[in-house]
């Protein structure tokens, strides 16, 4: 395929229709995904949007985690033959279009009413990966009749009340989802000082949808939508074992950071790694992700894959944490601003501005398709 983008082909170019409805000079401007943020940002309520900003305490690890992909530095090959490109890949077997996914963020319904519906069906359109979050505004059911040939995962949480988890496990395998995503960083919930100074709460009309009818009688404080103190923070590596006796899924563990842990989810028999710090959202000051990937990378020795969520803004970026050996990246915050500004038509445009930015920076850099992203490619600034 040329590298020549849907986007770049329509710059300059103000049809009819755009300016009958007047929206040609504010699509033109979303060119990029801080573009989508900043529109995001002027366009949602107050707490609504440092609800999806926040990080924990002072935001460190949320701010660095964009900081270290700018300490990297490409090293572009030349005279390559870059006349055709090709951005697949496969995730645990399963081709998508390219190496980009969706990862697992709540409340899709804050940013655009049919919420996780819209995201699912975008992601269906453009054959990437969407990690459906269990705690969607959207239920698991209506997530798969809005989108129902999609590849989907499933993110999942433990909770004290292990009923809970099963019958979630158990609801996502008969629906077709084909992985579950077990999120291990959250004991406890981070210090997220705006949510706390907004008081922030799902409004009225909202609800966890997976949950609909399980807490009704609850009447004490709630923590995101659940009532408090629901998440099981004697979670341990045993776990591992009693999910994967619940289900034949294939079991990816997100929030992993050391190569000490990563060797020992190797041991458990999981069959990939999500490299994540929750988006800086949990423990303050600790790694950029795509500062521990690399030793995560070395540490499984290609035995499962090894992914990476948190700071991936550009095409180059994409680039640069597959040439460390992800084998994908997913975003967040990026989908719900997609959603903000039109809903599936809007995450759209999130995912299709990533994807021609990829395409462009792997030609760019010499690289025909994923497969000849290498460690060759870049370089540490010491900046």
């Amino acid at each position: 395929m040329n590298i020549q983008s849907r986007t770049e082909r329509m710059a300059g170019q103000e049809t009819p229709e755009r300016k009958r409805s007047g929206q040609g000079d504010a699509e033109m401007s979303l060119i990029c995904l801080s573009d989508f943020e900043a529109y995001a940002k002027d366009h949602l309520p107050k707490a609504t949007w440092e609800y999806y900003a926040a990080g924990a305490d002072d935001c460190c690890t949320r701010d660095d985690n964009l900081l270290a992909f700018k300490r990297i530095r490409l090293r572009p090959r030349m005279l390559r033959d870059v006349s055709v490109t090709d951005t697949k890949t496969t995730v645990l077997g399963t081709e998508i279009s390219c190496p980009i996914g969706i990862a697992p963020t709540a409340f899709h319904c804050l940013a655009w009413p049919d919420g996780e519906m819209s995201t699912a069906r975008a992601a269906e359109t453009l054959n990437l990966c969407y990690v459906a979050s269990t705690y969607s505004t959207c239920s698991v059911e209506e997530i798969v009749t809005a989108a129902p040939d999609g590849f989907r995962w499933f993110q999942l949480y433990v909770y004290r009340d292990r009923k809970l988890s099963e019958q979630l496990v158990h609801r996502v395998e008969a629906l077709g989802f084909k992985a579950l995503v077990l999120t291990v960083d959250v004991p406890y919930t981070g210090k997220r000082r705006s949510d706390i100074r907004n008081n922030f709460r799902l409004p009225p009309h909202l609800k966890v949808k997976n949950f609909e009818g399980v807490f009704e009688e609850h009447c004490g404080p709630d923590n995101y939508g659940v009532p408090a103190n629901t998440l099981d923070p004697s979670i341990s590596w045993k776990d591992i074992y009693w999910l994967r006796s619940l289900t034949r899924l294939p079991i990816i563990i997100k929030g992993i950071l050391t190569k000490e842990d990563a060797e020992l989810a190797v041991e458990h028999g999981v069959q990939g790694i999500i490299v994540s710090n929750h988006g800086g959202r949990q423990l303050d000051g600790e790694l950029a992700t795509i500062d521990a990937l690399s030793e995560i990378v070395d540490a499984v020795q290609g035995r499962i894959e090894v992914y990476i969520d948190g700071g991936i803004r550009t095409g180059s970026d994409v680039l640069k944490a597959l040439a460390l050996g992800a084998k994908c990246v997913f975003i967040g915050r990026p989908i719900v601003w997609g959603l903000a500004y039109k809903g599936e038509e809007g995450v759209r445009g999130v995912l299709q501005i990533l994807t021609d930015e990829f395409r462009l920076s792997m030609a760019l850099s010499g690289c025909r398709n994923v497969a000849e992203i290498n460690r060759n490619l870049i370089q540490f600034s010491k900046l």
